[in-house]
């Protein structure tokens, strides 16, 4: 019985690592189209969760997009963001090789 809640207490703690690790800070600099919603500048998290980017300010989820992740050869040295007109392309994440791609 004992093994069994520890091993669901690992398995929880496991889920909340890898969701946690999924989770980066992004600053737009204006304000920023991404899907159909207009975010003002100022700092987000993103989340990929699947085939989605989701942007949160604070808990509360602003903004949601169909995105894909690319993976480069070298780790970014910084996150970038790429804007076509206000329109939110890609997100280069810093200190990893992971690419955000928003389709157009």
């Amino acid at each position: 019985m004992l093994s069994k809640k520890l091993l669901i207490g690992f398995a929880a703690l496991g889920i909340g690592i890898a969701s946690a690790g999924s989770a980066y800070k992004v600053e737009f600099a204006q304000t920023t189209q991404v899907g159909g919603t207009e975010l003002k500048a100022g700092e987000y998290k993103v989340e990929v969760q699947g085939d989605k980017a989701v942007f949160k300010s604070g808990k509360d989820v602003v903004a949601q997009a169909s995105a894909k992740v690319e993976n480069g050869k070298q780790k970014y040295s910084a996150t970038a963001v790429s804007l076509n007109a206000s329109k939110l392309e890609s997100i280069a994440l810093g200190g990893t090789t992971m690419k955000i791609v928003l389709p157009q």
